[in-house]
């Protein structure tokens, strides 16, 4: 089994770099990150810019860890304490950015056909307020004239037993019969939803693919560009 990285990745590989003599490959491996984002920091390349952060001061790493890999640049560095997890327990559930424009869309799927689902319990799933719900509902919101109803599910913002089981909830307590249910409209969705997340999981790989690319071509350029300079 892989060891944790630690708590703030970027952040350690910078403070590594500035201030051991590890190789690119022992705090690439020890951070989680590819040797060419560790080339780019160390080169002053990098598209961002990071305060290190001290793994030693933080627990994750000891000079005598990090001691043992300057004398040895094969050694792989050992994570002495990983990062605590954080849990939230309380608040709405977090959504990505990327997802965040379709919660309007979610909430309008919802109300439209589970009327029975209290706007707290909507809240909870989406991860929204119940001044949007509310919005959204007597037709108040500011981009209301965009927003079109979709299923939750294959908008990613929460899974189809999360769903079901919420329906199921309410509809218990509000006395609903569902005589509607439809086994191949189930194996259809459900179908539509594996489509969906293989899709977005193709997308997300070829533009972190893209993204190394890039940043490999613009390091490479850079090289180039100081070795040339240096033989003149």
């Amino acid at each position: 089994m892989t060891q944790p990285t630690p708590l703030m990745p970027h952040a350690t590989a910078s403070w590594l770099v500035d201030t051991t003599a590890l190789s690119f490959e022992q705090i690439a491996e020890f951070c989680g990150l590819h040797i060419l984002e560790v080339q780019a920091m160390a080169d002053d390349l990098a598209s961002s810019k990071y305060t290190g952060r001290d793994p030693v001061r933080s627990g994750e790493l000891t000079m005598a860890e990090i001691e043992k890999g300057q004398a040895d640049p094969s050694y792989s560095l050992k994570m002495q304490k990983a990062p605590a997890q954080v849990n939230r327990t309380k608040g709405p559930r977090y959504t990505p950015v990327s997802k965040r424009q379709d919660k309007p869309d979610g909430i309008a799927w919802v109300l439209r056909n589970h009327p029975e689902i209290s706007d707290a319990a909507i809240g909870k799933l989406i991860g929204t307020t119940r001044n949007t719900i509310t919005a959204i509902r007597d037709r108040s919101h500011w981009n209301i004239q965009n927003i079109q109803p979709k299923d939750p599910v294959t908008l990613g913002l929460c899974s189809q037993r999360e769903l079901d089981a919420l329906v199921a909830k309410a509809a218990k307590k509000a006395g609903i019969v569902d005589t509607e249910a439809d086994s191949r409209l189930g194996s259809d969705r459900e179908a539509l939803i594996e489509e969906l997340r293989a899709e977005r999981q193709a997308h997300i790989k070829a533009a972190g693919e893209a993204a190394q690319e890039a940043e490999a071509a613009a390091w490479l350029e850079a090289k180039r560009a100081a070795e040339a300079a240096g033989e003149e």
